[in-house]
């Protein structure tokens, strides 16, 4: 798992959280900038968050084990996805451990779910996330339902974490489904 510097640190603040509470090995980088956006978005300590992983790398450590094709992994989640990563990613320019394993999962075939955060969108952004969508790679921004009547933040954040895990393939509870229980 990746979190990178855009808004947002929440959704992944929560997703690594999920995966503890699910005792799903984690394997995560937060980049130098994702632990400042954590700093600036919420009252949690980068540490706090690394500390519910199985195991943390450096951002510029391309020396981990998930920088390799050899290293078994099921999926990768980046949240959230600034626009340079994604940019990253999707032309193959590997300068940091977050890229490097994006590509390391597309080359492998395996699942990697990216949540972009940022408004508007520019055509560069589009035609990125477009080249990403047709290497296979699930593009999932947060976008918020409301057939489920959310009351609070945390229910839209958890929203998108549900759909987040979905394609993890990871049972959960955490969001109520269309035409389930009334909805």
């Amino acid at each position: 798992m990746g979190m990178t510097g855009a808004s947002g640190s929440i959704y992944g603040i929560r997703v690594v959280e999920e995966l503890a509470a699910r005792g799903v090995e984690t394997h995560l980088v937060v980049s130098r900038w994702g632990r400042e956006t954590i700093r600036l978005e919420t009252d949690r300590d980068p540490a706090s968050v690394e500390a519910l992983a199985t195991s943390v790398y450096r951002h510029d450590d391309l020396s981990a084990p998930i920088s390799s094709g050899s290293f078994r992994a099921d999926a990768m989640v980046i949240v959230p996805c600034s626009m340079k990563t994604a940019a990253a990613i999707a032309h193959g320019y590997s300068d940091d451990l977050i890229s490097r394993a994006a590509a390391v999962r597309i080359k492998e075939k395996s699942t990697l779910v990216i949540v972009p955060r940022e408004t508007p969108l520019s055509p560069v952004h589009l035609e990125n996330l477009l080249r990403l969508a047709q290497l296979g790679v699930v593009v999932l921004p947060p976008m918020p339902a409301f057939y489920n009547r959310p009351t609070s933040v945390q229910e839209l954040v958890d929203h998108t974490v549900g759909r987040v895990l979905d394609h993890l393939g990871i049972e959960h509870n955490l969001l109520k489904r269309w035409g389930v229980g009334g909805v």
